[in-house]
């Protein structure tokens, strides 16, 4: 009975922590910490992002997008937010790239299905600003490369909360697609 009670125990305990190891659990944890911006890309914005990705095409076989920016963070919460960062892609990813500097640590890692990736994972975290997006479909693993240039990332995130507030403000009817 005893070693019954410690293998269902084990078995509960790997089961409770496997979740906190995804990025839905990272992201759903921490989209209502105050100074976050965060926001899922819905069906109707997922066309905006063709125009402002790095790479053409970079985005056309997109099943999922999340995007959260941390702001103001202590030099604890960034060290915080890296942490939980190598937990959640230390889970089934491979590093594509990875850069530790004392002023900035970025790393994209993705999961692959044959030469594709399915699901990439980019985080830029410096003391003034973290953010990081998530994104999950089929994609060419040099195009996901791109984001390692930093005007690259900059460029895309400013690019992505701009048309974001712009199509929130202009009241877009979400159900319209006009890709779909």
């Amino acid at each position: 009975m005893k070693k019954f009670f410690f293998a269902f125990s084990v078995l509960f305990l790997m089961m409770s922590c496997g979740s906190s190891r995804s990025f839905q659990h990272f992201f759903d944890a921490h989209k209502t910490d105050i100074g976050v911006t965060a926001f899922q890309v819905p069906n109707f914005m997922k066309s905006i992002l063709s125009k402002i990705s790095p790479k053409e095409g970079m985005f056309n076989n997109l099943t999922d997008f999340k995007f959260i920016t941390f702001n103001s963070m202590t030099a604890q919460n960034q060290m915080n937010l890296i942490n939980e960062m190598n937990i959640v892609a230390s889970h089934k990813y491979t590093d594509m790239f990875r850069k530790n500097t004392v002023e900035n640590t970025k790393i994209i890692s993705v999961k692959e299905l044959g030469n594709i990736v399915t699901e990439a994972i980019v985080f830029d975290s410096k003391l003034e600003k973290t953010t990081i997006f998530f994104i999950k479909g089929q994609f060419d693993p040099e195009k996901i490369k791109a984001f390692s240039d930093d005007n690259a990332f900059e460029d895309f995130s400013r690019k992505l909360q701009q048309e974001y507030q712009l199509n929130i403000n202009t009241k877009l009817n979400p159900s319209f697609n006009p890709n779909n």
